[in-house]
């Protein structure tokens, strides 16, 4: 087999959260690219029209406007994409938040905001796909997590909490759900190269103490997660589940 066949996700079906900028933006070109028909999730109706004309692919991209944090619906969402595609292949639970403060300063609905939507919103979805999945036979869950999984760090409690939840998630699911076919793994960047992260880097001391915790010297970029993601979302790890795979420049290796 070629490796244009093993970590081939053509006319998979994807369905990626968050998928209106940034990381989720990115890796909706990655798979419309590779063939894929893609699934977009984001609240933002106009971001994701915009999205999806930039991706200019017909039929093999669709919107849906949608808060994943409204839990009770995530069931009729899953629905509304399998009827429309006819397939579910692939979960990205991409969406994510984070509140940057000390951890005495906070407050019970920013703790709630980023558990709701980093962990809460990646487990209720899943289970919202999980009956379609089953019945055609299985697919790949992969959860955005993040090194904070694995490492602590100032100003981040309820964010650490959220991803070190996503990791053992992953594992819980993989485990129940190995007998349907259904892979469940997660990829755990560092600091990442995007618009949001650009405002935090233009503190000198802060972008200096980052970058002296990853060994290979870089912040990553959107496009350090394509071979991950590709990998975790085709034939080419059809023996791996349960896991995180780090994409941390080192960060975790201390």
């Amino acid at each position: 087999m070629n490796a244009s066949e093993l970590f081939s996700v053509k006319d998979c079906v994807i369905v990626i959260t968050g998928a209106s900028q940034g990381i989720g933006k990115s890796l909706a070109e990655l798979y419309v690219t590779n063939g894929a028909k893609v699934a977009l999730v984001a609240r933002n109706r106009s971001a994701l029209e915009a999205v999806k004309e930039e991706l200019g692919n017909g039929e093999n991209v669709a919107i849906f406007p949608f808060d994943v944090t409204e839990t009770a619906q995530l069931p009729k969402l899953a629905e509304v994409v399998f009827e429309r595609f006819g397939a579910i292949d692939v979960l990205v639970n991409n969406a994510g938040t984070n509140i940057t403060k000390p951890a005495i300063e906070f407050t019970e609905a920013e703790w709630d905001a980023v558990l709701d939507l980093n962990l809460k919103s990646a487990f209720f979805f899943s289970q919202a796909v999980y009956p379609y999945m089953k019945k055609q036979g299985g697919g790949k869950i992969i959860h955005m997590s993040s090194q904070m999984a694995e490492v602590g760090y100032y100003k981040r409690s309820a964010y650490s909490s959220s991803k070190g939840g996503v990791k053992q998630l992953t594992k819980a699911l993989a485990i129940e759900w190995a007998g349907d076919h259904i892979l469940v793994n997660a990829v755990g960047p560092t600091f990442i190269e995007t618009p949001l992260t650009a405002t935090m880097m233009e503190d000198d001391a802060f972008k200096t103490d980052v970058l002296s915790r990853i060994p290979l010297g870089r912040l990553a970029k959107t496009e350090d997660l394509f071979g991950a993601m590709l990998y975790l979302s085709s034939g080419a790890s059809n023996m791996v589940t349960g896991q995180t795979l780090y994409v941390d420049g080192g960060w975790t290796s201390w």
